[in-house]
């Protein structure tokens, strides 16, 4: 056990010492990763910060069922409590809005009032405002039940309240698609540079490396400071971008809080947690020694 300490304690001073033999060199491929690594720790910090404002907005949509002059009010609630027991594992809620209280509501509105007021009667029919429980095809679901509603005795037209909904699925599946690739781009920067890093030093010390091996050194033993070399340029390089993009943040909640305070609210971007800033910089970091493996292996055969 104490070999095996002594053992990667050498290759870590090692590679410390060839971190700080190439000082320019060293902090150009930092740089270079590390801006890299911020773009999506940004984009990370946008989608934690915006979670709290997202679960305030309703996700169930609502379908509105515009009766049909001859329907009664008693007609009405009787399709109210149909449709809740007919499709109780999808109608959260089923209430009736008179003709009088949409009225109303619409006369409370100054831009309605005016023109309502000119009007000989109440223009507006009874309506069945009926909320979608919430599921994973939530936009699919009511579209169906729209198509099957309009063709009841009852129902003179159908609203569906939900194009917001197809909407949102449409922007969090391009979020999805976007971050997706990339975090394909930034492993791959990662890798090229570490690659690339660790490439011109084997051939560099290729020299060295011939002599160790003629004295009777393991691969492992040739190895194991340039995985921790890897290793290294990726932790740092991770912990430099979380700290560019903390200071990226500073502008960017400063404009954000001018333009909240136009709406009476307050909003300002927040980095992620430190558990997943951590395991990011795990993520970094074994992906740099692999890239390190995958080099040293292919540089230094002779």
């Amino acid at each position: 056990m104490r070999r095996w300490l002594r053992q990667h304690r050498y290759a870590l001073l090692v590679a410390i010492r060839r971190l700080l033999a190439q000082p320019f060199s060293s902090l150009a491929n930092i740089l270079v990763i590390g801006l890299t690594l911020a773009i999506p720790i940004i984009a990370a910090s946008v989608l934690v910060s915006a979670q709290p404002i997202a679960r305030q907005i309703p996700v169930s949509p609502e379908l509105t069922l515009f009766l049909n002059p001859s329907t009664t009010q008693d007609d009405a609630r009787r399709l109210a409590d149909q449709l809740r027991s007919e499709h109780a594992q999808a109608v959260l809620d089923a209430s009736v809005v008179t003709r009088e209280q949409a009225l109303e509501t619409l006369q409370a509105n100054p831009s309605w009032s005016d023109a309502l007021a000119v009007l000989p009667g109440n223009p507006l029919p009874d309506a069945l405002v009926v909320t979608l429980r919430d599921s994973p095809e939530l936009a699919q679901q009511a579209n169906e039940l729209a198509q099957a509603w309009r063709r009841l005795d009852q129902v003179d037209s159908v609203q569906l309240d939900s194009d917001w909904v197809r909407r949102l699925e449409a922007m969090l599946r391009f979020i999805r698609i976007g971050l997706g690739m990339l975090a394909i781009g930034v492993a791959v920067v990662v890798l090229a540079t570490v690659f690339n890093t660790v490439r011109m030093q084997a051939l560099t010390q290729r020299e060295e490396i011939g002599v160790a091996r003629l004295v009777g050194a393991t691969e492992s033993f040739v190895r194991r400071p340039f995985l921790y070399l890897g290793a290294l340029t990726g932790i740092v390089a991770s912990v430099v971008a979380i700290g560019l993009a903390a200071l990226s943040l500073q502008p960017l909640n400063a404009a954000l809080a001018r333009l909240a305070s136009q709406y009476g609210t307050q909003f300002s971007l927040q980095l992620p947690d430190p558990l997943s800033l951590l395991l990011a910089i795990v993520i970094v970091a074994i992906l740099a020694a692999l890239s390190a493996r995958w080099s040293v292996t292919r540089n230094t055969r002779f």
